[in-house]
């Protein structure tokens, strides 16, 4: 059997990451493994359109994928449905309020998944992100202040790169992930990056971009200033 031969980056060291072209055609976009989830090296791969997926018993792996998915934060897709419900809705979005609960329900067992990605290791990076300003959530509270459903990922410049989302009740993440595109697009982020294909977000919306298109998208948009991130709270109806 031939053995994969990626490259190996060290905890603790400041090293560049390899170009995103040199990435593995299969496993689809597998670049590099090893390192550590530093911030500086966090937001270093952000920078270069490539993100950490791997397992709790696997080393840190990093990706950038060819095709990329990605949403255009004036585009996603609502439904005839959705808006008639949106319209009833008595839901309250906020932003940055529960990021780690966010977090932690994005980690929860899924019906048809074996594990989470999200490893403790991750949510205490992420968190320190977040402590930095670098790492967001949108949360969808109830009509009882129950968290709904909620969204979270890292802003670069005027790009958002969405790491994962959950529902605790029907229609919870879409409207979290409705809720962040109508602020990105106000605030000028042409794009929300939604890592890889699946068919729930081909139907919100989501399309595919070749990876060299989004890695030369990612760092202009990166280099922009970054707007305030304040949100006050809005009504899921408003969305509809």
């Amino acid at each position: 059997m031939n053995r994969i031969r990626i490259p190996i980056l060290h905890a603790g060291l400041r090293e560049a990451f390899p170009p995103p072209e040199r990435a593995l055609d299969e496993p689809n976009g597998l670049l590099a493994a090893g390192g550590d989830l530093a911030p500086e090296r966090l937001l270093d791969a952000y920078r270069n359109g490539i993100f950490p997926w791997f397992s709790d018993d696997a080393p840190i792996l990093w990706w950038s994928p060819d095709p990329r998915m990605v949403f255009a934060t004036d585009k996603v897709h609502i439904s005839a449905r959705l808006h008639r419900w949106l319209r009833r809705c008595d839901w309250t979005i906020r932003s940055d309020t529960a990021f780690a609960q966010v977090m932690r329900a994005c980690a929860a067992p899924r019906a048809g998944q074996p594990g989470t990605w999200i490893t403790p290791h991750m949510l205490e990076a992420y968190c320190d992100l977040h402590e930095l300003g670098h790492a967001h959530s949108v949360e969808v509270y109830d009509a009882a202040g129950e968290l709904a459903g909620g969204i979270y990922g890292v802003a670069l410049g005027r790009m958002f790169f969405g790491e994962s989302m959950f529902s605790s009740a029907t229609n919870g993440s879409k409207v979290a992930l409705i809720a962040l595109c109508r602020q990105l697009h106000a605030w000028g982020f042409p794009l929300l990056d939604a890592q890889v294909a699946t068919p729930h977000l081909i139907t919100l919306g989501a399309f595919e971009m070749p990876r060299r298109t989004f890695v030369a998208h990612v760092r202009s948009q990166s280099k922009l200033p970054a707007p305030q991130w304040t949100w006050p709270a809005m009504k899921a109806a408003d969305l509809a």
